[in-house]
Parts: C-alpha cells; structure tokens; sequence
C-alpha cells in the first residue's frame, strides 16, 4: 500500500555568521507497509523519523524539501500529483496524530465538531453518518460517555482521552495510512498504557496500516510488525519485531535495547538528612482545596529520592514548597539543620545558593541571547564574586565535570543538542555548590540513550561531590535506575513511602502495583498480556 524508495529530503541551515547552505536530512531511505501492518520508526531526536513519517503524505514542515526517491501510496507517486492532488489525498487516505493533543486542537471548538472535519470537508459522509462514526470510535478507543464527550471542549478532558479523540479524529475518514507521531510521549504510564491499547485495537479492527514514530522501542514493540531504527537520516536496522528485541544486529540497535541498565545500588539509609519535609500541606491563591496533604519525606545526604506518580498527583508542587514559590499552609521544611521559611522571600542567600533546581524543558531554562560560559558563570559572580581569570577557569572546569570539555563556552543554547543543554543546566546548578538539587523531570523530554547519558552523569558527580538530589519523575525505569529512597504519590498525598528495595517489593497497594505494571517492556506480547490481567480483574471485582 505504501512504498517509499530511496527517499532524500534537504533543509536550508543558516549557521550564525556564515552563508546559508543545504543539508541532507534523510539519506536514501526505503521502506514498504502494507495494508492492516504497522512499521514502527524508532531513533532518537534528529534521526529522521518525524521527516520520513510526513513524507508519506508528501509534506515538509519548517522549510524541509523532498529533493529525490519517490512515496508511492496506493499504486501511484504522490509527489507527482500537484497541489490538488495533495488536497485530495490528506485527511482522506492519510491522516496524522500529533504527539501534543492539546496543540492540535482548536480550543474556541467543540471537540465532535474538529472530529468530522475533515471526513464532511472531503464528502465521504453525511454529518449524521460522520457523527455516528465518530460515537462509534470513542466507543472502542474507550473514552467516557462516547454518545455526549463530542459536545465538551479540548480543556474539559484529559492529556490521555484527547490523545484518543485525535485518534478518533484520524481514523474518522476511513484512511488507508495513520501516521501516529509520538502519541503517548507527553503522557504518564498508567494512561499511556490505556492509549497505546485503544490504539492497537483500533488499528486490528479498523485494518488500516500506520506509521508509529516514536524514541522509546518498548513501546513500539507493543503495537508494530515490524520496526525501522534510524539515525543521522540513515536506516540502521530494518526487520520483524522480535528480530529487532531479540536478535538485534547492529551496535545501536543494541544500546537501544539495553537502554536504562544503570546498575546503581543502594545507599544505606544511615546518613542525616538535608533535607526534611514534616506534615507539609499547601493550597494555590484562589483555590479552595489543597493540592499537597499532611506530606512527610526525608532525603539523607548525598541520596537521591524519587517523587514519582502521574500528572496532577503533586510531584512538582512538593518542588515549589520546598523552593519557596509555593508557600506551605501548614508543616515544616527543615534543610542543611534550619528551618526553611516557608517564603521565598524571608530564605537567606545561603539557603538559596545550597538549594538548587533542574528543570524538565532546557530550552525555556536559558537566556537563547547568552553563551554557555556567561549562563555558568551567573552564579559564580552571584556568589562567590568570582570574575576574570578565576572565573573564566571555573567555568572551565565546571564544562569538564559535565563531559562537554573545550570550546563550548562561547556557544549559545541554539547550537546545541538536547542532551547538551541539559548538561549546561545541571553545571549552572553545580556552580553554585549546593548540598541538594532537585531535578524535576530532566531527561523526560530526551532520547533514551541520551537520557541514560545524564542519569550516569548524575550519579558520577553524586559520587563526586555528596550533592543529594529530589528526582520528580514519572518513569519507573529512572527511578530504578537512580533512586535510594521512593516516594510514591497520588492526589497530593503520600501513598508508599521507604528506602527503594522496600517500596519496589510486594505486596504493593492498588495505586503502586498500577504503576508498576503500567511499564513498558522491552518483550513481545507485554501489552497483550497486561491487558487480559486488567480484564480478568475487572471480571473478578
């Protein structure tokens, strides 16, 4: 149904100073798909994965150009078909889930009425037929109340039931291709696992075929037949599902495989603690309830305690307690042996230069207009007046602790990779010589192997210089991979709360066992098997 052969697509760079200049962004890449199958395209960010996936519908976003190769849908080149063509064929045989439900949609709208957009605007349906269909899909992707949840707007649902509108929106206009880009990324585990399983059923009972672009391969195991890994624009590995886990040929396809095998053992629980919350609960100006309940935590020093649970269970508003933005209606923060003020206004410069933050998106967590020296160097001036020499050497030091070595210290943010950027965020908060940072969800928004790169890093300076960390993280395979103690959260409360072998170890409460089953692995058939678990429960309650 869908072949593309020998594809090359190019983008204009225009490096700062210099002329601008073409740069290939796919080489040579091919691949077929047929009807009712899955291609899962796997690789970390910039390898091309996105760019290929919107080729099938002959698109090219940002100034990205389909310069050779051929994409040929249903028998015929679509990059031969002009603009008319184009119009006829998106949206009618090929359809798009964005990774950001909530960006893809338009929030003056109902959600029923973007749903049937499209299959109205091509006259596959009549709008009552439209409708029946669109009912029909929020059945089987097994969203609440489907004949009324088409009358509510983007804002009146959650990240993971828009995330199934939207595919309801692409399967809507009966497609023979579903490019599915990144779908469950932004979402906790335990709703991921809902998606990718509406998802796969869709797919089964609607026969058509789909793309499932995506960094993560358990989770792509899941729902593909077969997986292409990518990198550099290049294919590295193409074959069946369980050739790709199972028997993987190439180096990288491995590292992928055996990403997050982090060996970090325990520390014993004897240390004092830096850093104790005692009976914190806390409330948001104008609200009328509290997001935070009676929350008890103590993190020893040079430890690293996970705070995990899903979105909206308080993770990230136990950081803002204990930074001071969020000012606790009751409790106590005691840290480094004094009590915190609960504002951060009444905090000392000493308790602001030992208490540091890392924060999940790099990108708005540096001044774009800055170089990377002047960015570490802030803090350096701020507390400890270093300028000049002193400075400059610091700073230098401060890049070889986070790996990244000579020349970078007079680059700005926009030449460097993800990973990069995090690191120069985790050596601004270094410079400061804090005694606890508190990460909140630094490598969610990177690649594995990049991501496994930070943990590593992070554990080697822990090691170094005795820093605690407060790890807020949905991703039960960081928290294995990092963690001394665990904090499991859920509506603002404290639900499991020890030293990691404890709170990993059953028997688990319903909560914890629900997160923990809901991790994806790297095993065919996983998903499957997890949800005839959920249904044989549901049967027995």
């Amino acid at each position: 149904m869908l072949e593309i052969r020998n594809l090359r697509i190019e983008a204009t760079s225009y490096p700062p100073g210099e002329p601008p200049r073409d740069v290939v962004l796919v080489h040579d890449v091919s691949l077929r798909l047929e009807k009712g199958k899955v291609l899962g395209l796997i690789g970390e960010s910039g390898a091309g994965k996105s760019t290929i996936g919107l080729s099938s519908m002959a698109y090219g976003r940002g100034g990205v150009r389909i310069t050779g190769g051929e994409v040929i849908l249903n028998g015929r080149d679509i990059l031969k078909g002009g603009a008319g063509g184009l119009r006829a064929l998106r949206g009618k045989e090929v359809t798009y889930v964005a990774q950001s439900a909530a960006a893809a949609f338009n929030p003056a709208k109902q959600l029923m009425e973007q749903v049937i957009e499209t299959t109205l605007s091509h006259g596959q349906l009549t709008r009552a037929e439209a409708e029946a269909r669109a009912v029909m899909l929020f059945g089987k992707l097994g969203l609440p109340n489907p004949e009324t949840i088409g009358k509510r707007f983007p804002h009146q649902v959650s990240g993971g039931q828009l995330q199934r509108v939207m595919t309801a929106m692409a399967l809507c206009p009966k497609p023979d291709l579903v490019i599915f880009d990144e779908p469950t990324t932004a979402l906790d585990v335990t709703t991921q696992i809902d998606v990718l399983a509406a998802i796969k059923e869709a797919i089964q009972e609607t026969g058509v075929a789909a793309l499932y672009i995506t960094h993560d391969l358990a989770v792509v195991a899941q729902v593909s037949d077969h997986i292409m890994v990518l990198r550099h624009g290049r294919t590295v590995e193409y074959g069946t599902v369980q050739q790709i886990i199972e028997e993987p040929h190439e180096d990288y396809t491995r590292a992928l495989v055996t990403v997050r095998s982090i060996d970090h053992a325990e520390k014993p629980p004897g240390a004092a603690p830096v850093l104790s919350v005692q009976g914190v609960t806390a409330r948001y100006k104008g609200t009328h309830f509290d997001v935070l309940k009676n929350v008890t935590v103590d993190l020893p020093a040079g430890q690293t305690l996970a705070v995990v649970g899903e979105s909206g269970s308080g993770k990230s508003t136990l950081a803002r307690v204990i930074t001071g933005l969020l000012p606790a209606s009751q409790g106590r923060i005691t840290f480094a042996g004094r009590t915190l003020s609960a504002d951060l206004a009444g905090r000392s410069r000493d308790d602001l230069r030992e208490l540091q933050m890392i924060y999940q998106m790099a990108d708005v967590a540096m001044n774009p207009r800055q170089t990377v020296g002047t960015i570490i160097g802030r803090p350096l001036e701020f507390y400890f007046g270093l300028t000049g020499e002193a400075k400059r050497i610091r700073i230098q030091q401060l890049l070889d602790q986070i790996e990244m070595g000579r020349g970078f210290a007079d680059r700005y943010p926009a030449e460097l990779s993800g990973g990069q950027k995090q690191r120069v965020c985790i050596a601004r908060a270094l410079a400061a010589q804090p005694k606890l940072i508190i990460c909140d969800e630094v490598t969610s928004a990177l690649d594995p192997l990049v991501a496994d790169g930070i943990l590593k890093l992070l554990l080697n300076l822990q090691a170094e210089a005795g820093v605690a960390y407060l790890f807020i993280t949905h991703d039960l395979a960081t928290v294995r991979a990092i963690a001394d103690r665990i904090a499991v959260m859920y509506k603002g409360q404290v639900q499991r709360y020890g030293p990691k072998s404890d709170v990993l170890a059953p028997p688990f409460d319903d909560y914890t066992d629900l997160l923990l089953s809901s991790v994806p692995e790297m095993k065919l058939g996983w998903l499957e098997q997890v949800i005839e678990s959920r249904r044989m429960e549901s049967a027995g309650n």
